[in-house]
C-alpha cells in the first residue's frame, strides 16, 4: 500500500510507521518536522502543519491515510475533507477516554460516550480530551462515511511511550529491592503494546473496513507485570502491596505515584482495565505474549540518559519514606 501518515513520528504514529516500512509499504510522513526530525531519514516527508498546509498534499494519492495525531474535531474533519479524494480510507487513532466513564463492566463499543456543553471547545484538557476525540470521530465520518476506520485505544504502551505509564512498572523492577505497590497482585491491568495496533491498523487498511473499535488488550494484573519484569531482568525486586487507605493516608496519588493504579473507590473509572475488544479480536485483533512487550520496553527505557528521570511514579525520596512508614505502621 502507499501510506500517507499524518505525523509519524511520535510513539504510536511512529510504530506504526515502522511497521508499515518493515512490512514493505511506501510511506509518506505529513507533519511539522519539530519531533524527532532524523527518526526516518530515507522516507518522504512533506512538511506542513495540517491546520494551514493541506494544500501541500493536493495532487497526490495513497491508498491509506493514517491520522494520530488529530485532537481537534475542525482540524480532523478539515484533513478527511482534504483527502476523501485522495485514499480510499482513513484511519483515525481516537481513544477509549470517549467514553462517558467506566462504571459498566466489560464494555463494548455501544456504550454512552462523553459530551461536551460547548462543541465549540478546542482545549485539551482531561475533561475535554475524549469528548473531543468523539466529536473528530464524527468529523471524520462525515467527509468520508463508511471509510473511516476509528480506532478507541486503550493504554498503549512501548517504545517510544512518552508518558512512562507502563513503563515505571518494569523499570522500577529493573531497579532492584523492595517498591511500592498497590493493593494486591491481582490488581487488573489492560494495556497494549504499540507493535499491535501498528499491526492491526494496517490489516483493516488493507482490507479497507471501516467503522468504531475499542483496542486495547488482554487483560493481565499488575503482579502478571511484575513477574514478567522480574524474569527480563532477574531482579531481586520485591513488592510491597499495600492497601489504599494506608497509600491515601501517606499521599501517594493513583495513576501519577503509582501509574496504571485506579483505586476501587473511584466508581467512575472502576472497569477502565475491562475493556471488550471483541469486535476488533474478530477482525484479527492478534496480541504479543506479556514478556515480548516488556522486554522491548525495557530495552528502549534503557537508552536513554543515565539518571533522566521518569515522568510519572514515585521518586526513590518519596518511596523510601512510604516503605518506612509502612514498616512502621
Amino acid at each position: 500500500m502507499r501510506i500517507l501518515i499524518l505525523g509519524g513520528t511520535v510513539f504510536l504514529g511512529r510504530t506504526i510507521a515502522e511497521a508499515a516500512l518493515a512490512a514493505g509499504h511506501e510511506v509518506t510522513l505529513f507533519n511539522r518536522g519539530k519531533s524527532n526530525p532524523a527518526a526516518f531519514k530515507d522516507v518522504e516527508t512533506i512538511t506542513g502543519d495540517r491546520t494551514t498546509d493541506l494544500d501541500k498534499l493536493k495532487g497526490r494519492t495513497w491508498d491509506a491515510v493514517i491520522d494520530p495525531s488529530g485532537y481537534i474535531p475542525k482540524h480532523v474533519g478539515a484533513s478527511a475533507q482534504a483527502l476523501k479524494d485522495s485514499s480510499e480510507h482513513y484511519t483515525f487513532i481516537s481513544t477509549i477516554s470517549t467514553y462517558k466513564n467506566f462504571s459498566i463492566p466489560n464494555m463494548d463499543e455501544s456504550a454512552p460516550v462523553g459530551t461536551l456543553e460547548d462543541p465549540t471547545v478546542e482545549t485539551v484538557t482531561g475533561e475535554t480530551y475524549g469528548p473531543l476525540k468523539v466529536l473528530c470521530e464524527q468529523a471524520a465520518e462525515a467527509a468520508m462515511p463508511g471509510r473511516v476506520l476509528s480506532v478507541r485505544a486503550g493504554l498503549i504502551v512501548g517504545n517510544y511511550d512518552p508518558t512512562d505509564r507502563f513503563t515505571y512498572w518494569p523499570w522500577r523492577v529493573q531497579k532492584g529491592g523492595d517498591f511500592v505497590a498497590p493493593e494486591s497482585p491481582a490488581y487488573p491491568m489492560q494495556v497494549i503494546d504499540a507493535r499491535d495496533i501498528a499491526d492491526w491498523v494496517l490489516h483493516m487498511a488493507a482490507a479497507r473496513k471501516g467503522g468504531v473499535y475499542n483496542v486495547t488488550g488482554t487483560p493481565t494484573t499488575l503482579g502478571d507485570v511484575i513477574s514478567s519484569a522480574q524474569r527480563a531482568t532477574g531482579s531481586d525486586a520485591s513488592p510491597i502491596y499495600m492497601d489504599a487507605e494506608f497509600l491515601s493516608a501517606n499521599e501517594v496519588q493513583p495513576w501519577a505515584d503509582l501509574p496504571l493504579w485506579i483505586p476501587a473507590s473511584d466508581a467512575d473509572h472502576q472497569h477502565m482495565h475491562g475493556i471488550s475488544v471483541a469486535k476488533a479480536l474478530a477482525d484479527g485483533l492478534t496480541f504479543r505474549p506479556l514478556d515480548a512487550t516488556i522486554a522491548a520496553t525495557l530495552a528502549w527505557a534503557n537508552t536513554r540518559p543515565a539518571g533522566e528521570p521518569l515522568k510519572t511514579g514515585l521518586s526513590a525520596e518519596k518511596e523510601q519514606t512510604v516503605l518506612q512508614a509502612w514498616e512502621n505502621r
